[in-house]
């Protein structure tokens, strides 16, 4: 066995690994009308002339299934929460109850939803291209090593089989988001 190799075949699964962590992610991101804090993450507001993510200067909690209550640690900000979410694209309306904010999450309709199943499967079919294109350049550097026909048609056929691997992965997270979508 070559140690090259072997090192190139284990950045493929942690290259391919991350772009799966990287989707994962993504979907979170995905409104589905259930409250998911991690819809915030990407959220900053401007606190003492500095950008900063909403999820440092307060704290983010699920209030029955559709609803998220925010809780700033400084009063003071609540105004500038409430105008970073009304300004962002999450297409929310908080309710300021002079303490915190509240966020309702509406139930999308069925068109929403299937159109929401579109996206999904649309960032996976991207987290797929990338994943091949983490074979293909896996594939160019086994073959710059110089290995015998046998041993390298074995990485080649190993490269493979760990994207055979994460496109299945890749499926099965894009069934669990379109099934959780389609869920009333």
């Amino acid at each position: 066995m070559d140690e090259q190799a072997d090192l190139i075949l284990m950045e493929i699964e942690d290259h391919m690994s991350k772009t799966i962590d990287i989707l994962r992610r993504d979907f979170a991101q995905v409104r589905t009308g259930r409250a998911n804090p991690s819809i915030l993450d990407r959220l900053v507001v401007s606190y003492y002339g500095a950008d900063t993510p909403l999820r440092q200067i307060s704290s983010v909690s699920v209030v029955e299934g559709n609803q998220l209550y925010i809780k700033p640690f400084d009063k003071t900000i609540l105004k500038g929460i409430e105008h970073a979410i009304q300004a962002s694209d999450l297409g929310l309306n908080p309710v300021n109850d002079g303490v915190g904010l509240r966020l309702v999450f509406p139930q999308p309709t069925e068109q929403r939803r299937k159109e929401l199943v579109k996206d999904v499967e649309k960032m996976g079919e991207v987290a797929k291209v990338s994943i091949r294109n983490v074979r293909r350049d896996g594939n160019e550097h086994i073959k710059k090593l110089s290995l015998t026909e046998d041993d390298e048609k074995g990485y080649l056929n190993d490269v493979q089989d760990i994207t055979d691997k994460m496109i299945k992965k890749v499926d099965e997270e894009i069934k669990i988001k379109s099934d959780e979508l389609l869920k009333i």
